[in-house]
């Protein structure tokens, strides 16, 4: 049975749940100050002392920033900390196995994304500007692991960005060190909508592959990208427009065909996942994905890299501990 002192602090605990569900910043950083020592605890008992502590608890609290509308009991709060702490420990442990890491925050029971949990509360417009004042070599795989949908393995985001793995690790723990700050020092801030800079990216996208089939693809670059838009694919400048253009018609007239599947859209980088769609007679031609990772600048698109998902026969098998 509970004492008076318990009550009192899983009455609170619900409070300050309930007030950060509807988009309370300040009520929600109390409920991770109250519950840090239990969750730092639990890191270190399953990975021992060292810096992989701090960055656990640096992870879990983005993911109480994003989900903590998945909390169906505001008064469990507190377990739910901890399980996150616990799956991000776990993953890690799976690193150092040199197994594939794969997170296993829990997940709103009615299937949506991270991105429309993020999109489902007040919270999300805070945390994107703090996403879009981290230098652009910090966002980037800031965006891909947190937002994207099949970029978000550290291999993966490795590939995606053409730099070693351990350099996604440490790039990773400076942007969740700079993002604690930042949240911090504009939790009062007002912010811009994502929601509607989004919902505009899909239509852009749609857009985008619509004139390209009515052989308009030419205008979008004209009006949409800057004159020295570069093309790049794993890191390296393969040209420019004319390749843009010409990449689009070879692809169109083999009877390829591109389909949106998921948008990210900041101010400065956008994140356009497409489902590749081969020709009836050559279902083996393409890939089964590809990602637009598009950096902007005043407006227009100058740098596009091409990250290609790789087809499933093609992934390493998982290396036993």
């Amino acid at each position: 049975m509970r004492g008076p002192q318990e009550n009192a602090g899983t009455w609170e605990d619900a409070a300050l749940t309930r007030a950060a569900q509807a988009g309370d910043v300040s009520a929600l950083a109390l409920l991770l100050e109250r519950h840090r020592p239990r969750m730092r605890a639990v890191a270190l008992s399953l990975l021992g002392p060292g810096p992989d502590v701090d960055d656990v608890l640096q992870e879990a609290a983005l993911v109480a920033l994003r989900r903590i509308v998945d909390v169906r009991d505001p008064e469990a709060v507190g377990p739910w900390l901890r399980m996150v702490v616990r799956n991000h420990c776990r993953g890690l442990l799976r690193v150092s196995r040199r197994t594939e890491p794969l997170d296993e925050v829990p997940l709103p029971q009615d299937g949506g994304t991270p991105e429309q949990v993020l999109e489902s509360h007040a919270l999300r417009d805070w945390i994107w500007e703090a996403v879009e004042s981290l230098s652009p070599t910090l966002r980037l795989p800031v965006v891909l692991r947190y937002f994207s949908t099949g970029i978000t393995s550290y291999q993966q985001i490795a590939e995606a960005c053409a730099v070693p793995v351990r350099t996604v690790r440490s790039r990773l723990h400076q942007a969740r060190a700079a993002l604690a700050r930042t949240l911090a020092d504009t939790a009062d801030s007002g912010h811009e909508d994502v929601l509607r800079r989004t919902a505009e990216s899909w239509r852009e996208a749609h857009d985008t592959l619509a004139a390209a089939e009515r052989g308009e693809f030419g205008k979008v670059v004209r009006d949409r990208y800057s004159p020295g838009v570069a093309l790049l694919v794993g890191g390296e400048r393969l040209g420019g427009a004319d390749l843009l253009l010409s990449g689009m018609d070879r692809d169109l007239s083999a009877g390829v065909r591109q389909r949106p599947r998921h948008v990210v859209a900041g101010r400065s980088l956008v994140v356009w996942e497409m489902d590749l769609v081969s020709p009836a007679d050559d279902p083996d031609h393409c890939p089964p994905g590809v990602a637009w990772i598009m950096t902007l600048d005043a407006g227009r698109v100058d740098r596009v890299s091409l990250y290609h998902s790789p087809r499933p026969d093609a992934l390493p098998e998982p290396v036993a501990a």
